[in-house]
């Protein structure tokens, strides 16, 4: 620290007005004053010793004096110097000590003085001086201004304060300078420089959680206010300022809390919201809106007194009206909940950690059939058939842990009147112990399940044996066919005519059994016509009665208003015939087969077997025995082909598989059921025909008996193109055709034929025999291309499958003969082709 002017110091160091001026001490005599006190009595006593004279005595007195009082005053001068310069020392003490940086220039400008503080402030701008302290300001003529005037201000005698951003490296720095005058001592500035960047952002901080603390309290989404003794508003925050329609300068001008209240109390102090409710009240009132609507509120109010009388009230309002749109909207919530728990169409419900019930909706224990019950506090475990309980348990420990169920268990519940079959869904609740279980009942399902499953076997096995029927068809029309070649030369009495013939009645004896396996198939040739049910059953009535002989009763019933059916006639008896027969084995010999019909109409659809039935007018045909009925076990599979419960060699297992698909190929459905009183009870329905169905049907075509058949002349000369991939059915074709006398052009596919054709294009084809079924080109496309030079042709086709395949390919001289067939059925085709 560099120090001038010693004696402004000494005069002023207390100029700074931080510290007082130091007491002077009264200076007291030293050792030095002692020894020039003794110096001058060792003078004045050898002057004695030496005897002189008065005068010399006296001047010797007066010098002693004189030295003493000299010395005095010396050793005081000297005394006050130790003084000053130990209160200066003091004095920079307490200036370095100081939290600011301090300074003091002299008239000319120069620093006099400063502290270890303004060392430090001017450490990058060298020795502390007015230069240095300009720099602080920044470079630049606003800022240069802004020195000078201070400066000048001072000079004249103007204290003075300024802050100032200081341009710092590191970090931002707010500065207050104040610059005051020296008394006495014109033009001298005494300079005090603080760095005050700490207070400036403490001040930042209270100042922005004051602007917070009002956002909040005016954005608060309840209102705030406070009121003085006499009701007025001394705070109101922003909401409660907008509930009450009023601008907030307003309501604290000349708001009352009164004025506020649609029904102020009559009695009692004028911030008072209740008559005498005293300093602490709370309660409900109304409270008067915009536009002089009402809304109920909410108040928290506490009434403050304080020591010189007056009053101050702490207030907090609700705004009870979307509280109570939101209690109201919560209950209708819970409500609506409520109504879908007990009304969902689904069991559903909740457990707790433990597995025990502590909540269910109706549809549940209508599940278990326990609606007189109370399941509440049962464990699940005890609602769950035996076989399912530890699934079910390890799966709710699983969700218990945080897992999620990704697909439903099926499982079975323990009801009142059985197990049911059911699909859980569990899940736990967000935020609870507890578990949601949802139960699906399943027995419908589970029996479409099946009864889909029986349908698609049933419509399996049924394409099978269309295919079986079809390639058997082959074999048996070459089998039936080389036995008829035979039989022309081997008449009755040749010895092989019987081997023959009993070929013949064994083939014919397979054809029956693919017959009916195309009749369970629903691939044979039907020939509906319409029909009453009741002269069908008077004329086969007769052929049951010795089906199933005396000793079983037949009684046939017939319903009121029964109507038409429209269905083949003959596939109608076999039917019956099946069941009648089917019925009698059942009985064993004894009881009574009832036949009855009657009508039924349905507005919705009915479950019937494996099928469902539309709505409609249904002939209903109900064949009834009084045998022991059929198993439960057994009753799903007894329309199922070559299955049968008789003993080997007593029945092909065919007979109800053909029932069934004479039936449905009907356009009828098939029910089967045990009845009360024992037995078994076959219902067919067969849709109703209309009387105008049956003025439209035409006529049947003229019966022709075995006798005329056999004396018909059946040979021809027309030229036909067989077309058979079958060698075997194509050998014999071609020979029996050309034993009747007709020309034949025999090939084994259509491309074969094709060629053919292109061969002999002189020669013109009288008809076309084509199998239907035949690798690359079949039948239908074999014969639109021959039509495509020779439209006159006519064409048969001839099928293992049904007339019903070719339903677009029937039309004018497309005529069908089914497979199998014999010679005679090819040749009266043949003839009938050629000459219609």
């Amino acid at each position: 620290m560099t120090i001038d002017h010693s004696d402004f110091i000494a005069k002023h160091h207390g100029a700074n007005g931080d510290q007082a001026p130091a007491r002077r001490k009264i200076a007291t005599p030293t050792i030095g004053f002692v020894l020039l006190f003794l110096y001058a009595g060792f003078c004045f006593l050898l002057a004695i010793l030496l005897k002189l004279d008065n005068a010399t005595m006296a001047a010797a007195g007066v010098a002693f004096l004189a030295s003493t009082v000299l010395g005095y005053f010396i050793q005081k001068i000297l005394h006050g110097f130790r003084e000053q310069k130990r209160e200066l020392a003091l004095l920079r003490e307490i200036l370095d000590a100081s939290r600011a940086a301090r300074m003091i220039t002299d008239e000319r400008g120069r620093a006099i003085f400063w502290n270890r503080r303004c060392e430090t402030l001017c450490a990058d701008m060298g020795t502390p001086s007015l230069d240095a302290l300009e720099r602080l300001f920044g470079s630049g003529e606003e800022a240069h201004g802004h020195f000078q005037a201070l400066l000048a201000d001072a000079r004249r005698g103007i204290p003075e304060t300024l802050e100032i951003l200081a341009p710092t490296q590191d970090r931002e720095t707010v500065l207050s300078i104040t610059t005051r005058p020296v008394t006495g001592w014109n033009g001298y500035v005494f300079w005090r420089i603080e760095d005050i960047t700490p207070r400036k952002a403490e001040d930042r901080a209270i100042r922005e959680e004051r602007e917070k603390l009002i956002d909040f309290t005016d954005n608060a989404p309840v209102g705030f206010f406070s009121v003085d003794e006499n009701g007025h508003f001394v705070f109101v925050n922003a909401t409660l300022a907008r509930w009450l329609g009023e601008d907030i300068l307003v309501l604290l001008e000349t708001g009352t809390l009164h004025a506020c209240l649609a029904d102020p109390p009559e009695i009692g102090a004028p911030y008072d919201i209740f008559p005498d409710a005293g300093t602490r009240q709370i309660g409900e009132v109304r409270m008067k809106g915009p536009g002089g609507t009402i809304f109920q509120a909410s108040i928290n109010q506490t009434v403050v007194h304080e020591a010189d009388g007056r009053v101050r009230t702490r207030g907090i309002v609700h705004d009870l009206t979307s509280e109570r749109a939101i209690r109201q909207a919560l209950a209708a919530s819970e409500d609506r909940f409520q109504r879908f728990f007990e009304e969902a169409p689904l069991g559903i419900a909740i457990v707790d950690t433990g597995g025990i019930v502590r909540d269910y909706n109706t549809a549940f224990s209508a599940l278990i059939g326990a609606e007189d019950q109370n399941i509440e506090e049962k464990t699940l475990d005890s609602l769950v058939v035996p076989e399912n309980r530890a699934d079910v348990l390890a799966a709710l420990a699983q969700i218990e842990q945080g897992q999620q169920m990704t697909a439903p268990m099926d499982i079975a519940l323990q009801g009142t009147s059985g197990s049911v079959s059911v699909a859980l869904y569990a899940r736990k609740f967000r935020g609870s112990d507890r578990i949601v279980l949802h139960f699906i009942d399943q027995t419908h399902q589970k029996a479409l399940e099946i009864q889909f499953a029986q349908s698609q076997k049933m419509q399996a096995i049924g394409q099978l044996a269309g295919g079986i029927a079809h390639d058997f068809n082959n074999l048996l029309t070459a089998m039936m066919g080389f036995c008829d070649l035979l039989l022309l030369r081997h008449k009755p009495g040749d010895p092989s005519f019987s081997d023959i013939m009993q070929i013949k009645q064994n083939a014919n004896r397979a054809a029956n059994l693919v017959r009916q396996l195309l009749a369970f198939s629903r691939q044979q040739t039907l020939r509906p016509r319409v029909h009453d049910i009741a002269d069908i059953l008077s004329e086969i009535s007769h052929l049951l009665r010795r089906l199933i002989g005396a000793s079983i009763d037949l009684e046939v019933v017939h319903g009121p208003e029964a109507g038409l059916i429209r269905v083949d006639e003959g596939q109608m008896e076999q039917v019956l015939i099946n069941l009648a027969v089917n019925a009698r084995d059942a009985m064993d010999g004894n009881g009574r087969l009832t036949i009855s019909t009657s009508s039924l109409e349905n507005d919705r659809p009915l479950r019937r077997g494996a099928d469902t039935m539309p709505p409609g007018q249904w002939t209903v045909i109900t064949v009834s025995d009084t045998g022991p009925g059929i198993p439960p076990d057994i009753l799903p599979r007894i329309f199922e082909p070559f299955f049968t419960t008789k003993d080997v060699g007593k029945g092909t297992g065919l007979g109800l598989a053909t029932v069934y698909g004479i039936v449905r190929q009907t356009g009828g459905y098939l029910h089967v059921e045990n009845t009360s009183e024992g037995g078994a009870a076959f219902s067919i329905y067969l849709p109703r025909a209309s009387e105008s169905e049956a003025r439209n049907d035409p006529p049947p075509p003229a019966a022709e008996d075995e006798e005329s058949a056999g004396m018909r002349d059946l040979t021809g000369t027309a030229r036909i193109l067989l077309v058979e991939d079958e060698d075997a059915v194509r050998l014999f074709t071609s020979r029996a055709l050309v034993n009747k006398g007709y020309e034949v052009l025999a090939a084994a596919s259509g491309e074969d034929a094709i060629n053919l054709l292109s061969e002999k294009k002189d020669s013109k084809i009288d008809l076309l025999v084509t199998d239907v079924v035949m690798p690359v080109m079949d039948g239908p496309t074999l014969a639109r291309k021959i039509r495509e030079t020779d439209s006159s042709i006519k064409i048969i086709f001839i099928s293992g499958y049904t007339e019903d395949k070719l339903a677009g390919e029937m039309g004018e001289r497309v005529f069908f003969l089914p497979k199998p067939f014999t010679l005679r059925q090819l040749a009266a085709k043949v003839k009938e082709v050629l000459e219609g």
